[in-house]
């Protein structure tokens, strides 16, 4: 029975370890059973699914998806952390604890290893400097997945879910919507964790599209647009792009393919929707393959 998730078991594990908490792995552990049971609720978690955990901490979240999942792998970069979840899961058979840093561990195989390929779900507590790295790396890998649901500092699941014209608005909001349709489903406030943040959190959801929802024809060089057009947010998306190195058009090609797109040649990057950053990226594709 899931025991952690609540301060007074939470300090008698990290007391009984003599736990330091590792600032540089910005680690903030939940001790609220309501957060754990919404996010194993919004991660839809049942007996058919194989789930990826990254940085599970002493467990407190391994232990409710272990419950909840037919198998559990979780990754954990931190050695001071591997024989607290040898402990915390020793119960549980349905789990294995990988002692590696997640943007190492080659996912595909272990998609196919436990899940014969199948679509798996992950979900993380992930801090704020690592958060955009790993969802792209899961993203851009093409590794089969279902959903990522994960716990982020509010400001980062506001830009994920951002429109154009915000000012959450940018290229994660974009990269994040081409693969998948983000939700959030839980502000999580700084007492919820211990040690507390100084910021708010928030549970978000990223249901993978079956398919992606715009049709373009190069998705690397449609990105390297969009960074290249939030880079300098205040700049015009043309200026934007003409001081990109890696945007191998002329300033007056660049106008052409903004006027091509029928939007006006001075219009920030920031008002163009996914859709119409596809059909930018398509047309530029059309000039430099000419």
């Amino acid at each position: 029975m899931a025991y952690l998730g609540n301060p007074k078991d939470t300090i008698e594990v990290l007391q009984k370890y003599k736990f330091n908490f590792q600032k540089k792995f910005g680690q903030n552990f939940l001790i609220d059973t309501h957060v754990l049971e919404k996010i194993i609720d919004a991660a839809g978690i049942t007996k058919d699914d194989f789930v990826l955990e990254i940085g599970p901490g002493i467990g407190t979240m391994t232990q409710y998806l272990c419950e909840n999942a037919r198998e559990v792998a979780a990754v954990e970069i931190d050695n001071n952390l591997i024989p607290i979840l040898k402990d915390t899961l020793k119960e549980y058979d349905n789990v294995e604890v990988i002692h590696e840093d997640i943007l190492k561990v080659d996912i595909q195989e272990l998609a196919q290893r436990k899940n014969q390929g199948r679509p798996i779900k992950v979900v993380a507590n992930l801090p704020y400097y690592i958060t955009t790295p790993i969802i792209m790396g899961l993203f851009e890998s093409h590794v089969p997945i279902a959903s990522i649901t994960i716990m982020v500092q509010k400001e980062v699941a506001d830009r994920m879910q951002a429109g154009p014209g915000s000012k959450d608005y940018g290229a994660l909001s974009l990269a994040v919507q081409f693969y998948a349709k983000p939700e959030i489903v839980a502000n999580v406030p700084p007492n919820c964790f211990m040690p507390r943040p100084n910021v708010g959190s928030a549970v978000i959801r990223l249901m993978r599209h079956e398919t992606v929802p715009v049709d373009v024809l190069d998705e690397k060089l449609m990105f390297r647009i969009i960074r290249a057009s939030f880079n300098q947010r205040r700049k015009t998306l043309a200026n934007g792009l003409n001081n990109a190195p890696d945007i191998p058009l002329s300033k007056e090609q660049i106008q052409e393919s903004i006027t091509a797109l029928g939007v006006p040649v001075n219009i920030r990057g920031e008002a163009l929707t996914l859709e119409q950053f596809a059909k930018l990226s398509n047309i530029m594709h059309s000039i430099i393959k000419a």
